[in-house]
């Protein structure tokens, strides 16, 4: 990985995609620190310290780079593309149009695209707009404490018009780096915002907890991580190879097929999805306790689901993460599309029939392979959690989903910074 690092910056073309790269994300830093006018400046520095204790609050912030707490320009950040992509990801499987689209290559892939932009700018309107009135009226379920903080003192229609306008308009702006990013940089535009964010997360959460803990419970919490950091390494990288031979056929004068290559399945083929959809899930009713007549219901939520070392909050949040992994796996690789495909292409799997033999064998192997996969995930999530609540430590519940996430991010842009390297290295060869 050195040497790739090493040799990307003695070839042009790839240096200065990564100097477009750093300074797109210099540019996107620097619209996370600038706050939306017409904000307490005051009660926004009581909103930080307030998200260090985690909850949804510090979950919505660990994406945002905290630019959310700060009410910044970015400070819905890359949110609403994520969800509006989850969202179509899910709606293509049962709209019979969306299905289309996907199966026509590259122009069905940018109706796709489209409509996920308009989906994003509506769904970043709907959040600033509640936002903007969650925060006026003392953080709701967000802050889970009680504690009241008003951003927004003089609520007007036109303060409040102008504060969701800049804030939609801010992700419409961080959307369109993204896509600089992946067609004139390094990687892919989101993940690299994404991975820039929670980095910028990991040392003042390592800070918080050194302050809580003290230095040894510090270093046991850094080796736990490095722990962690290996055993991603090691199962992002793990995955299942199906091989599929190609039958020979002659067409004209020559001689096709006879090749074989393989279907990749990795182990962790979710990736970092079901963890952002558990958290939405267990955070949706702390985000109403402030409309639910019932006030044990509302006691319940605030002290068992509010803060993410409960035993309640864990406990579940572990089962919702492996119910969702199946879930998010069954949508994206479908069993009876990829064998329809290899039959139509004349393949097959060695020892397999074609056709539903293929489709049942995929669908065996894929959740045998989700399994092990849904419980890493868990067991990621989780076990930063359970020490910091053994050691009464509630502040950066969130370690685990960091170097997941960063992890991930890195690997697939090595991937594709060894890729380009290696094109440029065969183009000279050539010549």
């Amino acid at each position: 990985m050195l040497s790739s690092l090493k040799n990307m910056f003695k070839v042009p073309d790839l240096r200065n995609k990564v100097l477009f790269t750093l300074l797109i994300i210099s540019l996107y830093q620097f619209g996370a620190n600038v706050p939306v006018p017409g904000i307490d400046f005051n009660a926004v520095r009581q909103l930080e310290q307030q998200a260090k204790a985690g909850g949804v609050l510090g979950f919505l912030n660990l994406f945002s780079g905290g630019a959310l707490t700060r009410f910044a320009v970015f400070g819905l950040g890359i949110m609403p593309y994520i969800t509006s992509s989850i969202i179509i990801q899910l709606l293509v499987t049962v709209i019979p149009k969306l299905e289309e689209w996907r199966e026509q290559g590259a122009v069905g892939q940018r109706k796709l695209t489209q409509v996920t932009r308009y989906l994003t700018v509506a769904l970043a309107l709907m959040q600033s707009t509640g936002l903007a009135f969650v925060f006026h009226g003392g953080g709701g379920g967000l802050l889970g404490n009680g504690q009241n903080i008003d951003l927004i003192p003089k609520f007007t229609v036109p303060r409040v018009l102008f504060i969701v306008l800049t804030l939609t308009a801010g992700t419409a702006f961080v959307m369109w780096l993204a896509e600089l990013i992946t067609q004139r940089g390094i990687g892919q535009g989101m993940s690299i915002l994404i991975f820039a964010n929670v980095v910028a997360s990991i040392p003042a959460g390592g800070a918080v907890i050194l302050a809580e803990g003290g230095r040894f419970k510090f270093g046991i919490v850094l080796a736990l991580a490095l722990f962690l950091l290996v055993a991603i390494v090691f199962v992002e990288q793990g995955q299942r190879r199906i091989p599929v031979t190609f039958a020979k056929r002659v067409t004209g004068r020559r001689m096709y097929g006879g090749q074989s290559t393989y279907i990749p399945l990795k182990v962790n083929q979710a990736g970092v999805i079901p963890i952002i959809f558990a958290s939405s899930v267990l955070y949706f009713p702390v985000l109403l306790t402030n409309v639910i007549p019932s006030g044990s219901l509302r006691n319940f939520i605030n002290n068992h689901l509010v803060q993410p070392t409960s035993g309640y909050y864990i406990g579940l949040y572990g089962v919702l993460i492996i119910l969702f992994t199946y879930f998010y796996v069954t949508i994206t690789f479908d069993p009876h599309q990829q064998a329809d495909v290899i039959r139509k292409q004349g393949g097959y799997i060695p020892g397999i029939r074609p056709g539903y033999p293929t489709e049942r064998y995929l669908a065996g192997i894929l959740n045998r392979i989700t399994l092990p996969g849904s419980l890493f995930l868990a067991f990621v999530a989780l076990l930063p959690s359970i020490a910091l609540a053994v050691w009464g430590i509630t502040r950066f519940p969130f370690a685990g989903t960091t170097l997941l996430i960063a992890v991930g991010v890195a690997l697939e842009t090595m991937k594709q910074i060894d890729s380009q390297l290696m094109m440029r290295n065969y183009e000279g060869f050539l010549k």
